[in-house]
C-alpha cells in the first residue's frame, strides 16, 4: 500500500480487515487523540501513511512519519494521538507471540528498543505482509510473507532480555494448559505442577517466549473470546461471563487496558458489511 494518500476528512474511522485465524490487522485515520495508554499481547507493527503519528513508547514520547515502520513489542505501555492538525492515518498488524515462536522454534523474542525503525528491510517485510492480506485467496503469499517478518525481526532486533536460563518446553506445556482453561480459575501453581517448573523459573520461560506473563495471556486470551461472540450477536454481559471474567465491569477494566479505549467504543457500528468493517473511532496502535 502506497504511502501517497490523502488525508480523509475530520471524522475518525477504523476498518478491520478480514479475519484470520492468526492474526489481525486494520486501517486507521485519527484526527486528534486516539487511544489512552494500554499494552497489547502481540507484536503491533504497522507503517504512517499519511501525517504524523504520536505516542508515548517506553519513557519516551516518538513520532512516526510516512515511510516509517512502527514496532511496539509485546506487553509494552504505549498511548496515541495526532502530531499534527491534519491528523494521520496509519495501517497495522497485530503478531502473536505464539506465532512467531511457531516460526522462531523456541528462540527469545526479537526486540526493537525503540518504538520506529527506519530500517528498509522491515519497511519491505512489514510492506510484504500487508500485500498479502489483501490478496485475499492467496494464503501461501500470506503464509511466507508472515515468515518473511518474523525472519527479518530476528535478523535486525536483538532478543528479549532474559535473566538466567530460560525452558522453552516448560513455557510451550504451561500456554497449552492455559488454552485448555480458559473460562477457568488457573492459579501459578496449577501452571507450575504441569510445566515442571517451580512458579518463578516458569514465569521467566512465559515472558521469555511469549512476551507477556501467563496472567496476561490468559486476560488477553479471554478478551480475544469476547470479542468474537461480540461479533457473532452475543451482549457483553453474556459474553464476558462466558469467556472467564466475574461479570462486565471486570471484563470492561481489562478491556480498557489492552486496547486503550472502551468496549462499547471498540465495538460501536460493529454490524456493518461483511469483509472489511468500518467503525467510529475504536481501534488502538
Amino acid at each position: 500500500m502506497s504511502s501517497q494518500i490523502e488525508l480523509p476528512g475530520a471524522t475518525d474511522w477504523v476498518r478491520h480487515a478480514p479475519a484470520h485465524a492468526e492474526l489481525e490487522s486494520i486501517e486507521a485515520f485519527f484526527s486528534g487523540h486516539a487511544f489512552d495508554p494500554h499494552r497489547h499481547a502481540t507484536y503491533a507493527i504497522g507503517r504512517t501513511l499519511a501525517g504524523v503519528q504520536s505516542f508515548s513508547y517506553r519513557g519516551a514520547r516518538t513520532n512516526s512519519l510516512p515511510g516509517e515502520t512502527m514496532i511496539l513489542h509485546p506487553d509494552e505501555v504505549h498511548d496515541g494521538r495526532a502530531g499534527a492538525a491534519d491528523g494521520f492515518r496509519y495501517r497495522m498488524v497485530y503478531l502473536p507471540p505464539t506465532l512467531v515462536q511457531d516460526i522462531l522454534g523456541g528462540r527469545p523474542l526479537p526486540f526493537h528498543r525503540e518504538g520506529v525503525s527506519l530500517d528498509p528491510r522491515l519497511a519491505q517485510a512489514t510492506e510484504a505482509v500487508f500485500a498479502a492480506l489483501d490478496a485475499q485467496s492467496d494464503v501461501l503469499a500470506r503464509d511466507d510473507a508472515l515468515y518473511g517478518l518474523v525472519a527479518t525481526l530476528a535478523e535486525v532486533c536483538q532478543a528479549w532480555p532474559s535473566r538466567g536460563r530460560v525452558d522453552f518446553a516448560a513455557a510451550l506445556r504451561a500456554r497449552e494448559y492455559l488454552e485448555d482453561h480458559l473460562d477457568q480459575a488457573v492459579t501459578l501453581d496449577d501452571l507450575a505442577r504441569c510445566a515442571g517448573r517451580d512458579r518463578w523459573s516458569l514465569t521467566r520461560d512465559f515472558r521469555a517466549y511469549f512476551g507477556t506473563s501467563p496472567h496476561r495471556y490468559l486476560t488477553l486470551r479471554r478478551l480475544d473470546q469476547v470479542r468474537l461472540q461480540v461479533r457473532l450477536g452475543r451482549g457483553l454481559a453474556e459474553a464476558a461471563v462466558a469467556a472467564g471474567f466475574y461479570d462486565q465491569s471486570h471484563m470492561t477494566k481489562h478491556f480498557r487496558q489492552a486496547f486503550g479505549v472502551a468496549p462499547a467504543r471498540w465495538f460501536r457500528g460493529l454490524a456493518g458489511a461483511p469483509g472489511a468493517t468500518v467503525l467510529a473511532g475504536v481501534s488502538d496502535p
